[in-house]
């Protein structure tokens, strides 16, 4: 092949080739675009593809079936379901299986699907005398507090911290009331 300024020409047919053109130019642009929006696009839908994870115990229904109301004890339901999720800190004695499944999409909040939770009590000899299965449907929605418990004194900017500083004393003041908490004089001297 000869080339003539950057036009490629053919042996013998004297013809430029089809991308040597400015139309075959025009035509590999449009196709070089359509890809990258055809990728663009993919790689898009594919970020926003949801996430399911299951978390916590396993379900096996088989080894649930084998726990024997009266007869087991602490002892085998560990043999047989492993190790519980959760152990109760007071009231009866409970073990707890909890396992739940999520779903996020992106950098979003996860949301629970579904949650079950696999209950098993014991008497005070550590033999078993129920076992209940919850869902997400007996939970109950616990509100957390947002308040916070207000301080004595006053917040002090970085700067008003800054220019009553003073050396030796911390915070900058000297005032019996300020040293001691609760505001009181403390011990006569």
């Amino acid at each position: 092949m000869e080339t003539c300024r950057g036009k490629a020409l053919q042996r013998g047919s004297g013809k430029a080739s089809t991308f040597a053109t400015a139309k075959g130019y025009r035509r590999m642009k449009r196709l070089v675009l359509l890809a990258a929006c055809l990728v663009s696009t993919s790689l898009a839908l594919a970020a926003c593809t949801p996430v399911i994870s299951n978390r916590g115990y396993l379900q096996n229904l088989d080894a649930e079936a084998g726990v024997a109301v009266g007869k087991d004890n602490k002892t085998t339901i560990e043999k047989k379901l492993g190790d519980p999720s959760v152990q109760a800190a007071w009231g009866s004695d409970a073990w707890y299986y909890i396992s739940q499944t999520e779903r996020q999409i992106a950098f979003f909040t996860p949301t629970i699907m579904s949650r079950h939770i696999l209950a098993i009590y014991f008497d005070k000899d550590g033999k078993v005398t129920d076992m209940k299965h919850y869902g997400l449907e007996d939970g109950h929605v616990v509100a957390f507090e947002a308040r916070t418990t207000p301080t004595r004194g006053r917040e002090l900017t970085f700067l008003q911290q800054l220019f009553n500083a003073t050396p030796g004393v911390p915070g900058g003041y000297n005032t019996q009331q300020e040293q001691n908490p609760g505001g009181g004089g403390g011990p006569p001297h």
